[in-house]
């Protein structure tokens, strides 16, 4: 269940009824004040390219006039250990990484072994092993899954942000949403009188107080609501309300959001280029994030991934096609970080997934599980048959958080 509390879109909305889909605050709540973010890279990030194996004898070859110089080159990767680096527009993730707080993976995948944008992400969102499994979502589930919330809480567990809940967050916990409005802003006279109207209706007037309270909490986080343009500018909203409302004692815990644009099949670039430029607003967003989560960083975990890789070897248009192996980032202050988590499989012919791809050696929800059970508390046994069904045999990766 979704509840969205964008407070100019409310008049569309309200004359849109019945809205019990899209409006109701949740009753679900992790233990502690521990923070978790997902951030879903939808159109396949090239991992090869965020986080490049320099040192993999094969990977210059492969990709050409796509290949990352090494670390000390100009334009080279940020250094991460002897075989990967960092993406030379990453510098926010660097810092993080030197500073402990950053986990890389790479060699990641879901159960998914195609290569549809569309089926790939359903697979990675639902939680199950084949497209369409489910019509929840594995990080709604975790929310079910978690201890009941106070009756005197007013805000849900968790939060999507964005025009639309994605399949992530919907399921049997109740969750809130929020984005930008595309609308012009109403005036104080006007939002009076719809309060005035709406005040005999308990339902009307407390989904008008929620969208009005949201748009406060985004208000007082120096926001401005009113639409802009750009990528940059886009993610900047964004990481700067989820920030304000997981900064709050009595806000959501769990946040989610989607960004797009990572599909690549041409001029992608190396060092400098689009790929390049939309790396560096992903990375600015990021830094952004941080600083909106203010003390909770310390208790924040960040988690990106994209719903599979692309291919080792550069296409006849400059650019990558869709591929397998991923690479995905835990980021925040409560991880245990600095480090590379790579059971790497080598680009060479006769390692490569189907003589094109890398080879998955990490199941991503391995990765999930660890965070999800350590960090959220989520139980080991809701987690193998409820958020990740008939995944007993998935063992989570443990030590991913700070004891």
């Amino acid at each position: 269940m979704s509840t969205h509390i964008d407070r100019r879109q409310f008049l569309i909305a309200a004359a849109s009824l019945p809205l019990a889909t899209r409006v109701v605050f949740a009753q679900a709540q992790a233990a502690g004040d521990a923070r978790f973010v997902f951030i879903l890279l939808r159109g396949a990030l090239d991992g090869l390219a965020a986080v490049p194996p320099c040192g993999d004898p094969a990977y210059a070859g492969l990709r050409r006039e796509l290949a990352i110089p090494p670390p000390g080159a100009a334009g080279g990767a940020l250094a991460l250990d002897a075989t990967f680096g960092l993406h030379p527009s990453l510098a926010f993730l660097h810092e993080a990484y030197r500073a402990g707080e950053l986990l890389v993976a790479h060699a990641v995948a879901t159960p998914y072994r195609e290569r549809s944008h569309f089926d790939g992400q359903d697979v990675l969102e639902g939680g199950g092993v084949r497209p369409h499994d489910y019509a929840s979502g594995w990080l709604n589930r975790a929310l079910a899954a978690l201890p009941a919330r106070s009756a005197g809480s007013r805000a849900e567990a968790g939060i999507a942000l964005g025009q639309n809940t994605p399949l992530t967050m919907r399921g049997p916990a109740a969750v809130a949403s929020w984005s930008p409005s595309r609308l012009t802003a109403l005036d104080d006279d006007t939002l009076a009188r719809i309060t005035d109207l709406y005040a005999a209706d308990p339902v009307l007037s407390k989904r008008l107080a929620d969208a009005l309270d949201a748009d406060e909490i985004a208000q007082h986080a120096g926001m401005d609501v009113a639409p802009r343009r750009g990528a940059g500018a886009r993610y900047g909203e964004t990481v700067r309300a989820a920030g304000s409302f997981l900064a709050r004692d009595d806000g959501p815990q769990v946040a989610m959001f989607d960004t797009t644009g990572w599909d690549t099949h041409a001029n992608e670039g190396g060092a400098q280029g689009p790929l390049a430029t939309r790396l560096g607003a992903l990375d600015q967003a990021l830094r952004e994030l941080k600083a909106a989560l203010d003390a909770r960083w310390s208790r924040t975990v960040i988690v990106l991934a994209t719903e599979f890789g692309r291919t080792a070897a550069t296409n006849g248009t400059r650019g990558t096609d869709h591929g397998t192996g991923a690479a995905a980032f835990v980021l925040g202050g409560a991880v245990e970080g600095g480090r590379v988590l790579a059971d790497w499989p080598g680009l060479s012919g006769r390692a490569l997934y189907e003589q094109r791809d890398v080879a998955p050696t990490l199941d991503l929800r391995a990765l999930l599980k660890g965070l999800l059970h350590d960090h959220l508390r989520v139980p080991s046994k809701a987690l193998d048959g409820e958020v990740f069904p008939g995944s007993g045999a998935v063992r989570p990766v443990a030590g991913l958080v700070r004891a």
